[in-house]
């Protein structure tokens, strides 16, 4: 059995509970805003962070307490949309179907009818909507009129926190030394918090030692070599 075989079998598992997001003042006023529905304006709200700033953790938290529906943006167009505007929802990566004239039709029905039906409508993507390059321009103005929470880059504390949480997701119990030296020298990133546990687990596969500070010093020389630096 090979390496990548061995690695595969392992189990995983993603909290995605309430119990499991850390707060820290990276993420406070989202988290706030996130679970007062009542304040939301026409009931819409907008989650804006990086990709694995904890957009669909947060999203997942809010969607169990309003036992709403979680779907992906580019998905709208094979969905009955009267149906779903009956319910709280929550549609993930919208700024996705920028140029997509059916997605960005369907998504301007579900808010119109969502309006009438007073459903909650919580919506996430990567950046503010004056950066997707929306066709509709009806759909651009409800957009842009939406409140927007903000996830930020993270703080040493809520760093921590999730190179933490996904060493758990993955099983992996690091020695002492490996997360604080990661936070001193990773990108202050949430994907290269990613990138690293998952390079630490594909280094300590198999190995006595497990996920150690020399582990951590290979991934990070990796994460340069590869030029990652730059973009995480």
């Amino acid at each position: 059995m090979t390496q990548e075989q061995l690695r595969i079998d392992l189990p995983r598992r993603s909290a995605l509970g309430r119990d499991s997001f850390f707060v820290t003042p990276a993420n406070d006023i989202a988290l706030a805003l996130v679970e007062a529905p009542p304040r939301w304006p026409a009931h819409r709200l907008l989650l804006v962070g990086p990709a694995g700033s904890g957009k669909t953790h947060l999203a997942h938290v809010w969607a169990g307490q309003a036992k709403a529906k979680v779907l992906w943006a580019n998905d709208l167009v094979h969905q009955d949309i009267p149906a779903l505007a009956k319910c709280p929802l929550c549609i993930e990566s919208v700024d996705a179907i920028s140029g997509r004239t059916d997605a960005e039709e369907a998504l301007f029905h579900l808010m119109n009818l969502m309006g009438v039906e007073t459903r909650p409508l919580l919506m996430t993507a990567r950046t503010s909507p004056t950066a997707w390059g929306l066709g509709l321009a009806d759909l651009r103005s409800r957009i842009e009129a939406t409140t927007l929470a903000r996830l930020d880059l993270p703080d040493d504390v809520l760093l921590s926190a999730v190179l933490s949480k996904q060493f758990a997701d993955r099983q992996i119990v690091p020695a002492d030394s490996v997360i604080p030296y990661l936070v001193t020298h990773m990108p202050r990133s949430f994907a290269a918090a990613g990138w690293l546990v998952d390079r630490i687990d594909t280094l300590a596969l198999g190995t006595r030692g497990g996920a150690t500070r020399d582990k951590a010093i290979t991934a990070l020389s990796d994460m340069d070599k590869a030029g990652l630096f730059q973009e995480a």
